[in-house]
């Protein structure tokens, strides 16, 4: 088992705490942090959306600059990450788990260069690795899903059938059952992180099958997932960061994945101490890590939202039962 690191306490005081002011410290030289982006790249409005909303917050209150490689322009992962190390970044993001062979590639050519590895976990010295707990978040999902379906039938949508998605469905379908244990959860592996014309596809057939409520982590392909609810006025429930904007007839939460508060807490750290943490840095509930968006749509009735409540206690202290 991966070893946490001795800094967990420290990194997790700043995520907590340091996001919500704006840093006064000035630095002589101005950082530069490069970002390879996910597969989809900025537009996914999830993702790659949420970790470049914190690097743009970085700029803005810590002065640093920031540039990225996008795949589409890059062709290959192990080029952008090379021109980003080549450009002089004093940070180098290698962001999902569909990067990390790339970066590891890259960081053994590079082994004096610090690298971040978002979503996967990596045993280089000179990588540290930001993963989170997917379930977690996603058991709350699966609470609020239980709570409003009226089918007892709902779905969930992953982009990959990789087990970073797995955990993300595993949680959901923990967080149904553990409200209606007798629910059924469909479940579907779109195969593709950007196509939402599929999510679409697969959300309708879905609802053919009696699902009311719908909840997908599949990058702009979910986007199809949650329009097409809307369409068929069910629910749906968003993924990463608040996507109730793109359907907001059908988005009732959304599953945070704070890919932002992330990286602007680790960037900060290496602002303010020219250092990152070392090793793993897992975040969940307690960390601020993962979390629920504002309940819209529907109102809960005070004993739904005591019951929603009573669950995020108990798993943030790791009970899902």
């Amino acid at each position: 088992m991966k070893k946490m690191i001795s800094l967990m306490v420290a990194f997790v005081f700043l995520l907590a705490a340091g996001c919500s002011q704006t840093s006064s410290f000035q630095p002589k030289e101005r950082i530069k942090v490069g970002i390879m982006l996910s597969d989809v790249g900025l537009g996914d409005q999830s993702f790659s959306d949420s970790a470049f909303k914190g690097l743009m917050k970085a700029r803005d209150e810590l002065g640093i600059f920031f540039d990225y490689r996008e795949l589409k322009e890059s062709e290959t992962y192990e080029k952008g990450l090379t021109e980003l190390v080549e450009a002089g970044n004093d940070l180098v993001i290698g962001l999902g788990f569909m990067v990390q062979q790339d970066l590891e590639k890259v960081a053994k050519k590079y082994p004096k260069q610090q690298f971040i590895l978002i979503d996967a976990v990596s045993d280089l010295p000179n990588i540290t690795s930001i993963t989170f707990k997917e379930d977690e978040g996603s058991f709350l999902a699966g609470v609020v899903a239980a709570m409003l379906t009226k089918t007892n039938n709902v779905g969930f949508v992953g982009g990959a059938d990789v087990p970073l998605i797995r955990k993300f469905a595993n949680g959901f379908i923990q967080g149904v059952k553990a409200v209606k244990p007798e629910a059924n959860v469909q479940e579907v592996y779109a195969g593709n992180f950007g196509d939402d014309k599929l999510g679409a596809q697969i959300a309708k057939q879905m609802i053919a099958n009696g699902a009311d409520v719908l909840y997908a982590a599949a990058g702009f392909t979910g986007v199809g997932v949650l329009r097409e609810a809307e369409m068929n006025k069910k629910y749906a429930i968003g993924v990463d960061s608040d996507q109730y904007f793109y359907a907001e007839k059908a988005v009732v939460t959304s599953m945070l994945k704070n890919v932002d508060v992330a990286l602007y807490t680790v960037i900060k750290q290496y602002v303010e101490k020219k250092e990152v943490p070392k090793g793993t840095v897992e975040l969940g509930l307690k960390e601020n890590g993962v979390d629920l968006a504002p309940i819209r749509v529907v109102t809960l009735s005070p004993e739904q939202q005591a019951m929603l409540e009573k669950w995020k206690e108990k798993a943030t202290n790791g009970i899902t039962q």
